[in-house]
């Protein structure tokens, strides 16, 4: 069980909380919570490091952002002893989690889980501060963002869980923002492959990291409400009646930038040299589309994170002798749309529906993108909100989701 930050931010939540994870002890369950930070408590660390230092050293953020979530854990402890269960809390490197060297965002190399395992066997319940976990050089080391949720599903994997219960202060995986949507259903069932997609391409019930841990480990995940006691979304493996969908849902991004290198020689090498300035710069591409080649230049276009267009473009423009382009341009104004199914894989004209519609909308798409079960299309950020209802009401998605509810 993993419950985020909005979860646990008071003490009433917290109890509520409690109550949610002595139930399920109540029942007979082998339980692991892992819990986030209490509400804006990682926020106001790093306020507190901005008052001191300019720009803090990573290593000593780890060592003071991992304090969030052990807080969380010994008041969660406090709150289940209180109820007459046993309770130990660990911290990530107590619990095992092995990580590599990156400090702010590392990544998990492998989960030790003895100690836990003992904890269990023990009758305890076990809280793990989400989050954080130990490097090979046994540094305190963070996950990043959405990295509790990660923490989760690590956790699940090695321990061979049942499941891996995301409480969150949603309902579940809805087939668009209801925020955007009014009538978005929430979806009773989504496979892995597809969660990946809507991660990816902005949906944020779930962390994309979480995700892919997810898929590799076959993790059923259930997300779900710490407010309310109904069934949320599961995200399993992929099953046959999930290909009768053609669209399963709608995930937009509206924080994405485009930058264009033009006039770069059309010879090989030359995309390799831009994608890794980027890559050194710490700049995650998506989204590559290079024309076709005239007098022997061409032009690439690519989309970056809107918080990485300063880098991205410092990056460029150290290379602007080495690539010899001719001119170097950026857009800070647009968003992405996607549409995800299962079922586009074996069911032809999905894009030329999804046009037709933005068409009829008067919405130009400037890029297009697409995998076996997504086609995702780059237009004005102003445009994207609109972009997605008509698109909701094009695809009839609500139905859709009460057809799922009802297999």
């Amino acid at each position: 069980m993993k419950f985020g930050g909005t979860s646990v931010a008071d003490a009433n939540r917290i109890n509520n909380v409690a109550g949610r994870i002595a139930e399920a002890k109540a029942r007979g369950d082998e339980v692991v919570a892992v819990v986030s930070a209490r509400g804006k408590t990682t926020d106001e660390l790093v306020a507190l490091a901005h008052e001191v230092s300019d720009r803090p050293d990573p290593r000593e953020m780890d060592m003071l952002l991992s304090t969030g979530e052990r807080i969380s854990c010994a008041l969660m402890a406090m709150a289940l002893h209180d109820r007459g269960y046993s309770a130990r809390s660990f911290t990530g490197s107590q619990a095992g989690i092995v990580t590599d060297g990156t400090h702010t965002r590392a990544k998990i190399l492998e989960v030790r889980a003895d100690r836990l395992r003992e904890a269990i066997a023990s009758d305890h319940i076990v809280l793990v501060a989400g989050f954080q976990g130990v490097s090979t050089d046994r540094d305190v080391t963070t996950l990043g963002r959405g990295g509790s949720d990660t923490s989760a599903v690590a956790l699940a994997a090695a321990l061979g869980a049942d499941v891996c219960e995301v409480h969150t202060d949603v309902r579940g995986v809805f087939t668009a923002d209801p925020r955007v949507v009014p009538d978005a259903a929430k979806l009773p069932r989504v496979s892995h492959e597809e969660m990946l997609e809507m991660a990816a391409m902005g949906a944020e019930v779930l962390s994309l990291r979480s995700v892919e841990f997810a898929q590799r480990h076959d993790v059923p995940l259930h997300v779900r409400s710490s407010f309310q006691r109904e069934e949320g979304t599961w995200i399993t493996k992929e099953t046959p009646d999930m290909e009768n969908a053609i669209v399963s849902g709608i995930a937009h991004r509206s924080d994405e930038a485009k930058i264009t290198v033009s006039g770069v020689h059309d010879q090989p090498g030359v995309a390799a040299a831009v994608m890794t300035a980027l890559a050194d710069g710490g700049v995650n591409v998506d989204t590559i589309i290079q024309n076709v080649s005239e007098g022997g230049l061409a032009d690439m276009s690519f989309t970056v994170p809107l918080d990485e267009l300063r880098a991205a473009l410092a990056a460029l423009q150290g290379m602007e002798e080495q690539l010899n382009y001719r001119e170097l341009t950026s857009d800070d104004q647009i968003g992405k749309v996607t549409l995800v199914g299962a079922g586009m894989k074996s069911n032809p004209g999905v894009a030329a529906k999804m046009f037709r519609t933005l068409a009829a909308e008067d919405i130009n798409i400037q890029m297009i993108d697409t995998s076996t079960i997504r086609i995702t299309v780059v237009i004005a950020r102003r445009e994207v909100e609109r972009a997605v209802r008509a698109l909701h009401d094009a695809f009839d998605l609500a139905s859709e989701a009460a057809r799922r509810d009802n297999v």
